[in-house]
């Protein structure tokens, strides 16, 4: 009979290592200025419309279950100059879809996106099917873009008397270049004279930097840190250009980033990430192992000759208990995080018994970083 088993505790087979590779100490990490910050005013806007697709192989919104399917097949028809109001619809081959977008900056009067489609109703696939023209909203209401086209989905569905088989989610799909740009953002980057770059990993140490880098490329007080990830850049009065120019010269700028110790947990995969600047004092440890082992060897018994009874199956539950305590084991000082991966891998935790610990570790003030729980 098969025999089930509940591990609590260490897991061999579970290494911390897999979690904690050992790292070399570095230095802070090298970046460009672009691809640390982003400059205010330059961003993308959401847009989202509701529309139909049509042209489905009997795999679209039952209408009698998507009331709002229905009635917008049938005010289509009625633009169209087709009067359904009173006639049954039945088909199968339309579904309502949710279409989003995502605007890009800058981006003009004519152009093309891409856009993204995902059923509404109990529609059971996507493929094949051709969006009809949508209007694309934006969070003012008004109109920025219309999309149409055919569907390319993410996945597919095949099905047959006795048996399905389901890749990928065959309810959503993209349209490439499917919408097409009716109106622009107005924003003149060039005419600026000051704004404000906005670091994505706030850093006052990083922020000071870049501003420190930047007056000393232009020569000039342009660049000030206002909080941990605001730089105000204003325009020089004797810069030959404007700030579209100033922003090309010092995007390409090399900054040594900075971070906070941090440690993130994902408590769900039994995941942790240490930032290279983790240190923890010197601190004892101690675990214990419990392992529960449950084996399930059911009897069957059979009745006397005669009795008229009935075969019966008894149920037989061999459980057991091991608890084995470890010894206290010191983690000394780290310096690096090398050194510091190394002293909780010795100890043989697995990476849920090392979340633990860790926590245990930062209850005591013995560990100097900030423990972030996803």
């Amino acid at each position: 009979m098969p025999n089930k088993f509940l591990r609590i505790g260490l897991a061999a087979a579970l290494s911390a290592a897999l979690v904690l590779a050992p790292v070399a100490q570095a230095t802070a990490a090298p970046a460009r200025i672009k691809d640390i910050v982003d400059v205010e005013g330059v961003r993308q806007n959401q847009l989202v419309g509701y529309g139909l697709v049509v042209g489905l192989d009997g795999t679209g919104d039952s209408l009698n279950n998507s009331p709002f399917t229905k009635q917008s097949l049938q005010s289509m028809l009625e633009r169209l100059g087709v009067n359904t109001q009173g006639e049954n619809v039945r088909t199968a081959n339309v579904a309502a879809v949710m279409v989003t977008a995502s605007l890009p900056a800058f981006a003009t009067q004519g152009s093309r996106m891409d856009v993204s489609v995902a059923s509404l109703g109990n529609a059971k696939s996507l493929q094949g099917g051709t969006l009809l023209v949508t209007p694309l909203l934006g969070a003012d209401g008004e109109v920025y873009a219309i999309a149409q086209g055919p569907v390319a989905i993410n996945g597919f569905k095949a099905q047959g008397d006795a048996a399905s088989i389901v890749s990928g989610v065959p309810t959503t799909g993209r349209i490439s270049s499917g919408a097409l740009i009716e109106r622009e953002i107005g924003f003149e980057l060039g005419s600026q004279h000051s704004l404000r770059l906005t670091l994505r990993n706030a850093d006052l140490t990083t922020a000071r930097r870049i501003a420190m880098a930047v007056n000393d490329f232009i020569g000039a007080p342009t660049a000030v840190p206002e909080d941990p990830a605001t730089i105000r850049l204003t325009l020089p009065p004797n810069f030959n250009g404007n700030i579209v120019d100033l922003l090309t010269d010092i995007e390409q700028l090399i900054i040594q980033t900075d971070q906070s110790a941090k440690i993130v947990i994902d408590e769900n995969s039994g995941i942790i990430v240490m930032g290279k600047d983790v240190r923890v004092s010197s601190v004892a440890v101690a675990q214990s192992n419990l392992t529960v082992s449950i084996a399930e060897n059911p009897t069957v018994v059979q009745p006397a000759p005669f009795s008229q009874g009935q075969t019966a199956v008894e149920p037989n539950t061999n459980l057991n208990v091991t608890q084995t305590d470890t010894a206290l084991q010191v983690i000394n000082e780290s310096v690096t995080l090398q050194e510091l991966v190394d002293g909780l891998n010795a100890l043989g935790l697995s990476p849920r018994d090392l979340i633990a610990i860790l926590q245990a570790i930062k209850a005591t003030g013995a560990l100097q970083a900030e423990i972030e729980v996803l």
